[in-house]
């Protein structure tokens, strides 16, 4: 109850605007949070292309920040673990490309790096936050907030709020393409 519906609506959109441009969506996040961040990416790339993902002509174009191993590392080792989420973002990402951040506390220093180099790029941007948002809720243009202070009831509302959103975003991509096809396949 005590999440916004309308921030809801307005990440389901910007997402959803997102796949209709072809613009590449970025998640990141740490611990549970970067659990969460890989799911939501899976669910966003297969999850949302619908019952027969492999006969989908579009479909989200989608990116784990967290899943490279060596990629992640050797920013990690090599410069700052503050950097493992914002260089790879400079190398990749564009403007009007989004990044989804998954953060309880909202204040990760390599989460917040990566919320200022979206920003520096024009990128939209959506976090997952708990507690009172820390210093990322500053930083996103859709802060979907949790305002618990408990880490382990944060997580478990972000998962929720994840499979809603794929929920949300799987219709609403399945109608698009429904007109699509209606019309002639004009989309």
């Amino acid at each position: 109850r005590r999440v916004s519906i309308a921030e809801i609506n307005r990440a389901n959109h910007t997402l959803l605007a997102a796949f209709e441009r072809g613009a590449w969506v970025f998640v990141a996040g740490n611990g549970g949070s970067a659990s969460l961040a890989s799911h939501l990416a899976c669910d966003l790339e297969k999850t949302v292309s619908g019952k027969d993902p492999r006969s989908a002509k579009k479909r989200f174009r989608v990116q784990s920040l967290v899943d490279n191993v060596a990629r992640l590392t050797a920013w990690a080792n090599d410069e700052t673990y503050d950097c493992v989420f914002s260089e790879p973002l400079r190398n990749q990402a564009s403007a009007n490309d989004v990044l989804v951040v998954v953060s309880a506390s909202g204040n990760s220093p390599n989460v917040r790096a990566a919320l200022e180099t979206a920003r520096d790029l024009d990128m939209v941007t959506i976090g997952c936050l708990g507690f009172d948002g820390g210093k990322a809720a500053a930083l996103c243009d859709v802060p979907l907030l949790v305002p618990v202070a408990d880490y382990g009831i944060v997580e478990g509302a972000h998962g929720v709020l994840a499979h809603l959103m794929t929920s949300w975003l799987t219709r609403a991509v399945d109608r698009l393409r429904m007109h699509a096809a209606q019309d002639g396949g004009a989309r």
